[in-house]
C-alpha cells in the first residue's frame, strides 16, 4: 500500500502544549483534580466592551465575507498604534490580518522560505518556530541562549550562526519560554547584522504589553534599512485575552504583505469579520484591562518564582515578561526521572501537576510553567510540586 500521508505532514510533530493539555482535561474528565500550567492562556475574561463589540458587530450583520487582508478600520488602528507605541511608520496596506499569530507566522514563513534557506531560532524557543520553518522547506538553525544570562539573546551569538544560506532571523521578546526581553544595544547589533547580511527578520511581538524589567523595542524602529526587512507580528490573544477570537497580524515591506495576502487568499480567506470589529474596539478603547493583567501577572510571577526557587533541586531565574516560569530541574533528574518529560509526565501521574517538559523548547533539564493563573492556583501547585520533589 502506498504512503498515505505527504512526507511533510508525516513529519511534523503535535504540539507537545497542547497534547498536554488534552491529557490533562481527559484526567479531568474522569474527576481528577488537576493543577495545569500548560497553556498560555490567560485566565481573564475577554474585556466587557471588546465583547460587546464583537456582538454589536453580530446583531449589525458582520458576518459576511471581507477583505483578505482585514478591514479598512482595523488595519488603519493597527498602524496608529504602530506610529505611537512602537514608533514604526506603516501605511494601512502594509499591514495583514490573519486567523491568530500563529496563521500570520505560518503566512511569513511561507512567503519568505525557500528549499535550502535558513531560519536563525533563539532557544529556548516557543516549539511552533521550528516546525513552521520545516513546513516552509526551510532549516531551523539554533541558537542557544544560557540561564546565567537571563536567557538573553546576543548578537555576537547570531552572527556565528549567519551563513550565505541565512534567509531570516527570528525574534521573539518577551520570549515564550523563559521571559527574557531583548536589550536595546544587543537588539541595535542584531538589526546590524541582519542589514549588513542582507537577512530578514520576523519580530513575534505577542507579549509586549507584558514587560516587567526592561523595555520592549521593536527592531523595525531602528530605521530604514532594518524596517525594509523585518516583518513584525503581533495579535489580539494575550494583551486582550482574545485567544478563541483568532486575531493576529503583520505589518512589513509590501511586496512581503502582498506576498502574505495571495497565499492566505487561497488558504483561508479573511480573518473572522465580527473578530476583526472585537479587536478594532480592543486597540482604540480604554486600555485599563491591559494594564489590570499586567500588573497582577507581574504579582503571580514574583509568586511562582520565590516558591519555585524555594523547592531544593530546582532554580528559577526571573522572567522579564510574558506569563512564563522556565526553572532549571536538573537537580531533580537521575532520582525518579531521567528527562524532563519523565519528570513531567511523573509530575502529572503521581501529584497531578501539569507542566510542559524543557525538552520541547530546545532546553533538556528544565519545565515550563504558565502562570497566566490565580495566585490560589499557584499555591496549591507549588504545594504539590514541593511535596513530589521531596519524595523523590
Amino acid at each position: 500500500m502506498k504512503p498515505v500521508l505527504s512526507r511533510k505532514i508525516g513529519a511534523i510533530a503535535e504540539s507537545p502544549t497542547l497534547s498536554l493539555n488534552a491529557k490533562v482535561k481527559e484526567m479531568k474528565a474522569k474527576g481528577i483534580d488537576i493543577v495545569n500550567f500548560t497553556v498560555g492562556e490567560p485566565d481573564f475574561d475577554t474585556p466587557d466592551n471588546v465583547k460587546r463589540a464583537g456582538i454589536d458587530a453580530i446583531n449589525k450583520g458582520f458576518t459576511k465575507y471581507t477583505p483578505v487582508q482585514g478591514i479598512p478600520e482595523l488595519r488603519k488602528a493597527i498602524a496608529a498604534k504602530l506610529g505611537s507605541v512602537n514608533r514604526i511608520e506603516y501605511a494601512p496596506d502594509q499591514i495583514i490580518v490573519s486567523c491568530g499569530g500563529k496563521h500570520t507566522l505560518y503566512n511569513a514563513f511561507q512567503a519568505l522560505c525557500n528549499p535550502g534557506d535558513e531560519v536563525i531560532i533563539p532557544a529556548p524557543y516557543w516549539v511552533t518556530y521550528p516546525e513552521q520553518v520545516r513546513l516552509g522547506d526551510a532549516k531551523p538553525v539554533f541558537v542557544q541562549t544560557h540561564e546565567k544570562d537571563g536567557f538573553r539573546l546576543r548578537a555576537e551569538a547570531v552572527g556565528k550562526k549567519v551563513t550565505g544560506k541565512t534567509k531570516i532571523i527570528l525574534l521573539n521578546s518577551p520570549c515564550n519560554p523563559t521571559g527574557a526581553v531583548y536589550e536595546r544595544e544587543e537588539l541595535k547589533k542584531i538589526a546590524d547584522i541582519a542589514v549588513e547580511n542582507d537577512i530578514h527578520v520576523i519580530s513575534d511581538e505577542i507579549y509586549e504589553n507584558l514587560v516587567y524589567e526592561g523595555e520592549h523595542i521593536s527592531i523595525a524602529s531602528f530605521g530604514d534599512e532594518i524596517k525594509a526587512r523585518t516583518i513584525t507580528v503581533n495579535g489580539a490573544s494575550k494583551a486582550y485575552s482574545m485567544t478563541g477570537w483568532r486575531i493576529g497580524w503583520a505589518a512589513g515591506p509590501p511586496e512581503i504583505i502582498k506576498a502574505m495576502i495571495n497565499f492566505q487568499s487561497q488558504t483561508t480567506s479573511n480573518p473572522t469579520s465580527f473578530s476583526q470589529y472585537a479587536y478594532l474596539e480592543g486597540l482604540t478603547g480604554s486600555q485599563d484591562s491591559v494594564h489590570v493583567m499586567a500588573r497582577e501577572f507581574r504579582k503571580r510571577r514574583d509568586l511562582i518564582v520565590k516558591r519555585l526557587n524555594e523547592i531544593e533541586g530546582i532554580c528559577c531565574v526571573n522572567p522579564q515578561g510574558a506569563f512564563y516560569a522556565f526553572p532549571n530541574i536538573s537537580g531533580c533528574l537521575g532520582k525518579g526521572a531521567k528527562n524532563s518529560m519523565g519528570f513531567a509526565m511523573q509530575l502529572l501521574e503521581k501529584a497531578h501537576v501539569a507542566v510542559v517538559p524543557g525538552s520541547d523548547f530546545g532546553a533538556e533539564g528544565y519545565m515550563r510553567l504558565s502562570y497566566a493563573c490565580s495566585t490560589e492556583t499557584i499555591e496549591k501547585g507549588m504545594d504539590r510540586l514541593e511535596k513530589f520533589v521531596k519524595g523523590i
